[in-house]
């Protein structure tokens, strides 16, 4: 396949996706097809390499009806959707530079040589501390962790639809209400993950309307 063909493919599976609404419940996703969708999940890019996320995929049909109590944006989606998503966020328990998780992340995972890893740990100090000011409350370093997580997002989306699978990203929640029943769920390793967005999977209902977007010279500026 050709340079040109594969952009246009691409730029076709942009076209195709939208937020579906609603979903044809009796058309699901196969397994290796949700497999491959997930993986493109796992290979996403994340700040210093933290991957600060954990994939939760909700198919019980109770805890969907749960969820749809205190998810007003995902009313059509939660009964309907082939697969249900909630990403996850790691907390400053795991993403403060000095935490146990980031040792295991760089010395296990990514199998950097602990000299070098306390030579690198001093400049995750002074980028949370200062670079970003992290460090200044526990939701703003939840909330740099949460930017990791769309990353992955639309990583997953994009994928889906160049394979004809439709989706649905979902902030309309109620945070504090999703966490307590994701923490009765025991779903949150005791306050080390919380809450970051959701995302519906499935094979759309209904033919959207064409898709809309600002011209790109009003969103492009550049400087020569």
């Amino acid at each position: 396949m050709n340079q040109e063909t594969k952009k246009q493919e691409i730029l076709d599976a942009f076209h195709f996706r939208h937020a579906t609404k609603e979903f044809d419940p009796t058309k699901k996703i196969s397994d290796e097809n949700f497999e491959f969708i997930l993986e493109t999940g796992r290979l996403s890019p994340s700040s210093v390499g933290y991957e600060p996320w954990k994939f939760v995929v909700v198919q019980n049909q109770q805890l969907r009806e749960k969820l749809r109590g205190i998810t007003w944006g995902g009313q059509g989606q939660l009964p309907t959707a082939s697969h249900f998503v909630i990403i996850l966020a790691r907390t400053i328990k795991d993403t403060k530079y000095d935490s146990d998780y980031v040792a295991n992340q760089m010395l296990h995972v990514k199998q950097i040589p602990e000299d070098l890893f306390e030579q690198i740990k001093v400049r995750y100090k002074s980028f949370q501390e200062h670079d970003l000011n992290l460090l200044e409350s526990d939701r703003s370093m939840f909330d740099w962790a949460s930017k990791q997580t769309y990353i992955a997002l639309a990583n997953m989306m994009t994928a889906a639809a160049q394979i004809g699978i439709d989706s649905c990203p979902i902030e309309g929640f109620d945070y504090d209400k999703v966490q307590a029943l994701l923490a009765d769920e025991g779903l949150l390793e005791d306050g080390h993950l919380a809450v970051s967005v959701m995302v519906a999977f499935g094979y759309r209902k209904n033919e959207p309307r064409p898709k809309t977007r600002k011209p790109i010279e009003d969103i492009v500026q550049w400087i020569e």
